[in-house]
């Protein structure tokens, strides 16, 4: 008898919203994130955001000036999140950064760091000092081998100087000048995939090995999965491990992490004034809804004077990134 050669079924997972007891309640919204485009410096490996020199996508005055309208009018907003891109090369991030410094709202700026040495950005490190802008820096590891295989050549140095200015200018050390930084692990290769490991013992070794050979201080590290969106999907297509990614990170789901997922309480905004549950949802399309179904703008929030018009969380597979292990948010680990 001839046997038939098994052949591997192709991996598998039960869809996200299929894993969840009941679909995912907004919260009151506290937090308003605004992507203000996709023009950077860098064109690093692992965005999600695809963004680089040679991208012009960038807020326009009109929605610029509709922004600082609800950061001015919602007194429930506590925290303004500018990203990108890096946001600072982007149109509108100075007078977004002082409107909402003027409303008494936390500001967070997520910086590449080495925008700092770019033609015209040189006053940025006094420019955050003095408007009290809490920093939130990319820098994928500790180590100098690994972060300029993602972010390329030279850019850890870079980085590095960057932070050793932020310090000087009091960062790390004034209780109002925070400084954070963010690890994301190397992109997934066949046959190792890998979470990031527990948050606090990685910040440990952050700080012990930035301290003793640069004598750098920073505040809090973020931990952050790589979630397969934007060209960390297109790598693992390329490396056509893409579906394996995909059932490692739903084998690694934790419930718990559920009810602090950072969608909860936040709204994405991009530069058109397009309206998402995260700036994932953002990148992949996926836009906000009313309960009837209709994409939700910044002008609509605007016109029907509320910021909490969601009911429903809109997910995908991709979200089962912040949901596995310890969980990933913007603020590192859930749980």
């Amino acid at each position: 008898m001839v046997q038939t050669p098994t052949v591997n079924a192709p991996p598998t997972w039960i869809p996200f919203a299929e894993v969840l007891p009941e679909p995912l309640a907004k919260g009151r919204i506290t937090v308003l994130q605004i992507n203000l485009g996709r023009r950077c410096n860098l064109a690093c490996t692992h965005c999600h955001v695809e963004a680089g020199p040679q991208r012009t996508e960038e807020l326009s005055p009109a929605v610029c000036e509709q922004l600082i309208t609800v950061i001015e009018q919602f007194p429930q907003i506590e925290t303004v999140d500018l990203t990108g891109g890096a946001p600072e090369m982007n149109y509108g991030f100075r007078p977004l950064v002082e409107a909402a410094r003027r409303a008494g709202k936390r500001v967070l700026v997520r910086s590449n760091l080495t925008i700092f040495f770019a033609p015209g950005f040189e006053d940025l490190p006094d420019y955050f000092a003095a408007q009290q802008v809490r920093v939130v820096a990319s820098l994928p590891c500790y180590l100098e081998k690994n972060v300029d295989r993602q972010r390329g050549a030279g850019v850890y140095q870079g980085a590095i100087a960057a932070l050793q200015a932020l310090n000087e200018r009091g960062y790390a050390r004034d209780p109002r000048l925070g400084l954070d930084l963010v690890y994301n692990p190397s992109l997934p290769q066949a046959g190792h995939f890998q979470l990031p490991p527990p948050q606090e013992n990685l910040a440990a070794d952050y700080h012990a090995y930035l301290r003793e050979h640069f004598g750098i201080e920073f505040n809090d590290l973020y931990t952050i999965t790589n979630i397969p969106i934007g060209r960390t999907q297109q790598y693992l297509e390329r490396q056509g491990i893409a579906a394996d990614y995909q059932a490692f990170l739903a084998a690694n789901h934790n419930g718990e992490t559920v009810n602090h997922l950072m969608c909860r309480n936040q709204l994405s905004v991009d530069y058109e004034g397009k309206i998402y549950d995260c700036d994932f949802n953002q990148m992949a399309g996926v836009e906000a809804v009313f309960p009837q179904g209709k994409p939700l703008t910044i002008g609509e929030l605007l016109a029907r004077k509320s910021l909490d018009l969601i009911s429903e969380i809109q997910t995908a597979d991709y979200c089962y990134g912040c949901t596995a292990g310890c969980g990933s948010s913007c603020g590192g680990a859930l749980v």
